[in-house]
């Protein structure tokens, strides 16, 4: 009983994580889009933000390639990532509005 109880517990800890990892940075497009909804963010910096979303998708891809993304390769992407959140809460957060208030 003991041996079936830890295995289950081992199982959903590695299922708990491997959620959490697939998308830390996940939810910028619903940033953005709440961000063009709220009038937050202009129609030319949702653009911006789109097409650094879509360049990151690409980067992946092209990590992806070989089948295997290299430590450089993730550091890379992760830098991209945090630097494309900080981007979407700067733009956000400035002051410029789309005009729909």
């Amino acid at each position: 009983m003991k041996k079936v109880m830890m295995i289950t517990a081992v199982v959903a800890l590695f299922l708990g994580v491997q959620t959490a990892e697939a998308h830390p940075h996940g939810n910028n497009g619903k940033k953005i889009t709440h961000g063009v909804r709220t009038g937050q963010l202009t129609k030319g910096e949702a653009m911006r933000l789109r097409a650094q979303q879509h360049q990151l998708k690409n980067m992946k891809r092209v990590a992806m390639a070989d089948g295997r993304i290299t430590r450089n390769e993730r550091v890379v992407i992760n830098r991209t990532k945090h630097r494309m959140n900080a981007n979407v809460y700067r733009l956000k957060h400035n002051g410029r509005t789309r005009g729909c208030r």
